[in-house]
């Protein structure tokens, strides 16, 4: 892991954006992110004492899934259709899974929600991680393929392996990354984990 890049990063965004993430421009860039209003439909959402409906559960999730500016816009339509298309058990298969992983054992809840987006070859990064990341916006991580390989290949970091298909160690591996590295910069350049990865997917060499 190469500190000085990280901390030289963190020099040249705070010259551009002096105030960090509440500087006006990047203030007016998050509005199109709409993050507090996804943050609260995630909260209201996804709380412990919501997963009773399965199917009220199922909609919801689609809904987190097309409001998020980001997932992209191809999965959006393919994530609606498929779950839409899933019977009773397979539905309750996926609301059962994300309840585990983000309130009982987050590995088994993993890769349980693993299993069934694979039904519709939707196994995506970004698909397993949209609902945590909203939902525990400053301790939980978006991942984002192109955003995460960057990361980890700009700050030089050679232990953390990426690979396409999600698995949960590297989920596991890069949280505890991007929580443990946030905590070297100025707080304003990382009011939630996907503001901070923001940060660095924006001061990528190239």
């Amino acid at each position: 892991m190469n500190l000085d890049k990280l901390k030289t990063a963190e020099q040249n965004f705070l010259l551009r954006y002096p105030g960090g993430f509440q500087d006006p421009e990047m203030v007016a860039i998050g509005k199109k992110h709409k993050m507090d209003k996804m943050i609260a439909f995630a909260e209201a959402s996804f709380a412990e004492d919501q997963f009773s409906n399965g199917d009220e559960l199922s909609e919801k999730f689609i809904k987190m899934v097309t409001a998020s500016s980001m997932v992209s816009v191809f999965e959006k339509p393919r994530t609606r259709d498929f779950v839409r298309s899933l019977n009773s058990n397979d539905r309750d298969h996926l609301t059962n899974s994300l309840y585990e992983m983000l309130y009982l054992d987050e590995e088994k809840g993993f890769n349980g929600l693993l299993d069934v987006l694979s039904m519709g070859k939707l196994a995506k990064w970004t698909l397993m991680t949209v609902v945590p990341a909203y939902l525990r916006p400053q301790k939980d991580v978006f991942v984002k393929p192109t955003t995460a390989k960057g990361i980890l290949k700009t700050l030089e970091v050679d232990d953390i392996v990426y690979r396409p298909r999600p698995y949960y160690e590297f989920y596991k591996v890069y949280r505890d990354f991007i929580n443990e590295i946030k905590t070297h910069v100025d707080p304003s350049l990382a009011p939630s984990n996907a503001a901070f990865s923001g940060f660095l997917m924006m001061t990528q060499e190239g």
